[in-house]
């Protein structure tokens, strides 16, 4: 038994741990429209809210305004910088192209770090995902300049036509 090798305080010490890391963080789809009332509305981007965009070579041709880029390919080694510069901001959304794959991870590995990194912190981040991705996104409001940046037409028609 595993009690029988660890002091009393060590015992204490490990079980804590393991209390805390065996509970998963909350983590929420958002929709388009619900992201974009967010973004029109009187919150500040990077202080209200941030929109992490993990999308690797294919963020090029357009990106949500204001979006970071934190490429799924190096998010491993960034997500301890990314949660140090979010730790008063409310709402942190995720997305990919689809929000299929990457950016459902990136969320929840930057859930998970966050609650162990920020453990004693009072302030809880709201994490969410980006339902459907950058991809369905630009086709709603690919022509709404505060809502989209960059956009070019001739990288979406040869990637996803």
């Amino acid at each position: 038994m595993l009690a029988h090798y660890l002091r009393p305080s060590l015992l204490t010490a490990f079980t804590r741990k393991l209390h805390r890391t065996s509970k998963m963080p909350i983590i929420r789809y958002i929709t388009n429209d619900e992201l974009a009332a967010v973004i029109k509305s009187d919150k500040v981007p990077h202080k209200d809210y941030l929109v992490v965009d993990v999308r690797d070579d294919d963020f090029e041709g357009g990106n949500i305004k204001n979006a970071i880029n934190y490429p799924s390919s190096t998010f491993w080694n960034d997500v301890d910088e990314l949660v140090k510069k979010t730790k008063e901001v409310p709402l942190v959304v995720f997305h990919c192209a689809l929000s299929q794959v990457r950016g459902p991870k990136a969320a929840r590995v930057y859930a998970e770090t966050r609650q162990n990194v920020l453990e004693e912190s009072p302030l809880k981040a709201d994490v969410a995902i980006l339902k459907d991705g950058f991809t369905q996104f630009q086709v709603k409001f690919k022509d709404d300049a505060e809502l989209v940046e960059k956009w070019d037409k001739d990288v979406w028609a040869s990637e996803w036509s």
